[in-house]
């Protein structure tokens, strides 16, 4: 197991090198004054990066096109090969910014992707956000090869989080997009990750398919003529992954037989790192199948390469498998040396996995203090569980958080585009008003000049029709007096007329005052007429006077002159300054004609009025236990009629209950 992770470790550092860059054969079409690929390859790293640097400098100078954002994304992939992270973070944020600015779909996604591989080593979960990002950029471009090489990054990132699941996943859907692709290098990564997420799941069987897959990928690599020392890095490493999971099989005979055949002068010299791994490999598959003949030997040999190449990672895994063969060997000094060595280094480069195998080693090694190294690997192994956890939750939540911020911003472009749209009708229409007002002035003048002999004619027939407004408006005017003599003034009237007929008959001192009363009330008649042949001005009056004592001295002045008994009740939380005066004209004529219909025609000896407020609706009741009628078959007088009219001007609702012998009640409903 450990050897996996080691093995792995290494070989997709360079896989997801190849694999992260190689599209840029895109950008280096054009432009090549400002961007010499061939003279950057020849310099020295550290005149490479003064270079670059110039380059970034005379960028800024030029203006936001295309090919100004390729030659940033070029800069920035060469500060990467570079391993500065920093820079080549800096210059694709640079491109992120003019892309969006010049809406270019093209580099945008791209800039996302490599914005991601600068986080990958540093912020994992940023790294997983942009690529999660480009993804869906590249999806909408359907630029599907890319999707599938974003869903690897995210499964890297997910991998060495120990997210293994959901790695397991993204890569299912990489390798669905790459089943018809001729990026074979992309599908060996893909089958590689695979079979190595599915050995951390120990499902070891289902790992060797994926790893032999790999295999095959490199035969049509070789059949497609890919670089040939690519390609033997490749199958040498693949073979490896192979021989791990033979050795957790504990197989070691089949991977003793793979791996012998590896080791050469040629790779130890091309490649002394993967020598290092196979010999490393082989010594511990040796070891596992009980065979220690030279096994010291060839880790001390894997440990003198690590060292020399300063990989500290590599040194880790050699130092444990020395730890382990001392330990078989029951050479417990020499363990405990090598595996204390180990979990130091292990803690320095926090490599959680590898700190719980030198605890496990050691515990096996030193039974004095095993009981010290069995808690802290229940205390770390705990821990890592929590991690992995929040890692489990991170991730998916970073997933959601973006999809809904796509979704709002989907929704947000949608109503930007319907604004757009609307905005165009709306100037459409009025350039179209503005054009059909010029064009029909235009008519108009042509029309005048060809009847300017018949100017005089048409000036009559304008004053005549002006004069037929004058008489309508006249009449409109001598109804609006009618409705408000009969409404106000006739009923006043009628109301003064009968109380004094009923007090021409007594001559009491009650009744000389009362009649002082109704001549005060035939003043303020007067006064209304005044108001009333003065425009019709009626605000005075209703705002000198509060409603509700207008409503009861109403209905005081009708139970002087009849045997009904009137009872009044509202809302108290009505506030009648919050309505229009024309409202507070109308609701009074209206009670003022219903009341005045009950005197008249109704025979009753009880009459209700509520007035009350439900939200926004204004409600008016007036009942009676007078004789009643048919509705179907009364014929409406001018009293219900001016009701029904004053109702239907305040938009509101009239409807009359009402039976012979069973009294009437009438309810209106104002919204």
């Amino acid at each position: 197991m450990i050897n996996s992770q080691r093995i792995f470790f290494c070989l997709l550092t360079l896989l997801f090198i190849s694999c992260t860059k190689d599209n840029l054969s895109i950008y280096e079409q054009k432009d090549q004054a400002m961007f010499d690929k061939s003279y950057i390859d020849k310099l020295h790293n550290s005149k490479k990066e003064a270079y670059l640097d110039s380059i970034v400098a005379l960028l800024k100078f030029r203006k936001n096109d295309s090919i100004t954002r390729k030659d940033y994304l070029k800069v920035s992939s060469e500060f990467y090969y570079l391993n500065n992270y920093k820079k080549s973070l800096k210059t694709s944020l640079e491109t992120l910014k003019l892309s969006k600015e010049a809406n270019d779909k093209n580099t945008t996604p791209t800039a996302l992707y490599y914005i991601g591989d600068c986080y990958q080593n540093s912020k994992k979960d940023s790294a997983f956000f942009y690529y999660l990002k480009a993804e869906k950029l590249y999806y909408s471009n359907h630029d599907y090869e890319n999707v599938a090489r974003m869903l690897f990054n995210k499964a890297y990132v997910l991998f060495y989080d120990g997210n293994y699941l959901e790695c397991q996943t993204q890569l299912s859907k990489a390798l669905k997009y790459l089943r018809k692709s001729k990026k074979i290098d992309l599908i060996y990564c893909c089958n590689i990750l695979m079979g190595n997420c599915l050995e951390k799941l120990t499902y070891y069987d289902s790992a060797l398919k994926y790893h032999k897959f790999a295999l095959a990928n490199i035969t049509e690599m070789k059949a497609n003529h890919y670089d040939t020392a690519l390609i033997n890095y490749y199958n040498i490493s693949s073979l490896v992954n192979i021989c791990n999971l033979y050795d957790l099989k504990k197989e070691y005979s089949k991977s003793i037989e793979i791996l012998k055949k590896l080791p050469s002068e040629d790779l130890r010299k091309k490649s002394p790192e993967l020598y290092a791994k196979v010999v490393s490999n082989l010594a511990y598959s040796k070891m596992k199948d009980g065979d220690f003949r030279n096994v010291k030997s060839m880790f001390l040999e894997s440990l003198k390469i690590a060292d020399s190449i300063g990989n500290e990672s590599e040194i880790l895994y050699r130092k444990l498998r020395l730890g382990e063969y001392f330990l078989l060997q029951k050479d417990t000094i020499n363990s405990m040396f090598y595996l204390l060595k180990a979990k130091k280094l292990a803690i320095k480069i926090q490599n959680n996995n590898e700190i719980l195998s030198s605890l496990e080693l050691l515990q096996k090694a030193d039974s004095k203090n095993g009981l010290r190294y069995a808690n802290e690997y229940i205390r770390i192994s705990d821990s890592l569980n929590l991690i992995q956890k929040k890692s489990y939750d991170k991730y998916a939540r970073i997933e959601y958080e973006t999809s809904r911020v796509e979704n709002e911003n989907a929704d947000l472009s949608k109503k930007n585009f319907i604004i757009l749209i609307v905005s165009f009708v709306l100037i459409l229409f009025f350039v179209s008003v503005i054009f059909w007002r010029s064009f029909k002035h235009k008519n108009r003048e042509l029309r005048l000049l060809k009847m300017q002999q018949n100017a005089n004619d048409d000036l009559h027939h304008l004053m005549s029709e002006q004069q037929d407004e004058i008489n309508l408006a006249k009449q409109t005017e001598k109804i609006k007096i009618s409705k408000e003599l009969h409404d106000g003034i006739m009923n006043k009237i009628y109301a003064v007329r009968m109380n004094l007929g009923v007090l021409n008959s007594k001559t009491s001192q009650e009744t000389i005052e009362k009649r002082r009363d109704f001549i005060f009330e035939l003043q303020n008649i007067e006064n209304e007429i005044r108001d009333i042949s003065h425009a019709l001005n009626h605000k005075s009056f209703f705002d000198k006077n509060d409603f509700d004592s207008l409503i009861l001295n109403l209905i005081k002045h009708q139970e002087n002159i009849s045997a009904v008994k009137f009872k009044y009740s509202r809302d108290e939380n009505i506030n009648w300054s919050d309505f229009q005066n024309i409202f507070r004209i109308n609701l009074y004529r209206i009670i003022q004609e219903a009341i005045l219909n009950v005197n008249k025609h109704s025979n009753a000896s009880e009459c209700e009025i509520q007035i009350f407020q439900s939200d926004a609706i204004m409600n008016l009741f007036i009942t009676d236990n007078g004789d009643g009628f048919e509705e179907d078959v009364q014929k409406k007088g001018i009293g219900l009629t001016n009701i029904s009219e004053r109702v239907n001007l305040l938009k509101g609702k009239l409807e009359i209950e009402s039976k012979k012998g069973k009294g009437t009640k009438i309810k209106i409903v104002f919204h």
